[in-house]
């Protein structure tokens, strides 16, 4: 851990917060991810040897606490942990609102369908079993089709056909579904515009929208 030598409480915290990727995982903690796999799918560009580092950093620092159970590993924030929920949420608003712009390499198909399929509102899905195909053009192949499912009050998503009947197949440009999804463009303007084309039923294309929604940080008010 670098130091900063100053006695200031903002350099004390960034001694530990601002190596890279740090707060990253404390946002997937916070977002729920409790399982080294998990926690990688949330930051996919991570290397494992990486992330196990970032994790004992934070273990050590009493931010993050290690439980072993029956040979399985999980985490979890502690409550100094869990205090930095309004600092991440914070930073995510002031990205949203004066760091408006992503590039080509941000676009990562992974890690916009984890966030979606933790996100969504399953209250608004089918009681039934529901699967949502989606079709990114302009991806590499192995990367362009993805199933969302709800089920049994759970939601999965998967980079392989489940197997299941598909309710409905989202297609668009990978970078129109993040845009939608941070709330830089609504559902109705996408749509309209021809960048976002929902195959199914009329019932079901109606229905789609509302069964992905758009990220918790997608209300955040922009500057003029």
């Amino acid at each position: 851990m670098s130091k900063y030598g100053q006695f200031c409480p903002v350099a004390k915290a960034m001694e530990l917060l601002d190596e890279r990727w740090t707060l990253l995982v404390v946002r997937e903690l916070l977002q729920g991810s409790a399982h080294f796999n998990d926690l990688r799918r949330g930051v996919p560009k991570m290397s494992p040897a990486l992330l196990s580092k970032r994790l004992k950093s934070l273990s050590r620092a009493g931010v993050v606490e290690r439980t072993d159970v029956d040979g399985r590993t999980s985490y979890a924030l502690t409550p100094c942990g869990r205090e930095l929920a309004p600092v991440v949420d914070a930073l995510g608003e002031w990205g949203l609102r004066w760091m408006p712009e992503i590039g080509d390499d941000d676009l990562d198909p992974h890690l916009l369908m984890w966030d979606i399929h933790r996100s969504i509102s399953i209250d608004e899905w089918p009681r039934a079993r529901t699967v949502v195909a989606f079709h990114f053009t302009e991806v590499a192949l192995k990367a362009s089709r993805w199933w969302l499912m709800v089920s049994e009050g759970a939601s999965d998503v998967c980079d392989f056909d489940p197997g299941y009947e598909v309710a409905a197949t989202v297609e668009t440009p990978l970078r129109t579904l993040t845009e939608l999804w941070r709330g830089d463009v609504s559902w109705s303007r996408a749509m309209l515009s021809g960048a976002v084309t929902i195959r199914g039923s009329a019932a079901v294309r109606r229905a789609v929208p509302a069964w992905i929604g758009q990220s918790r940080l997608a209300a955040v008010p922009r500057p003029a």
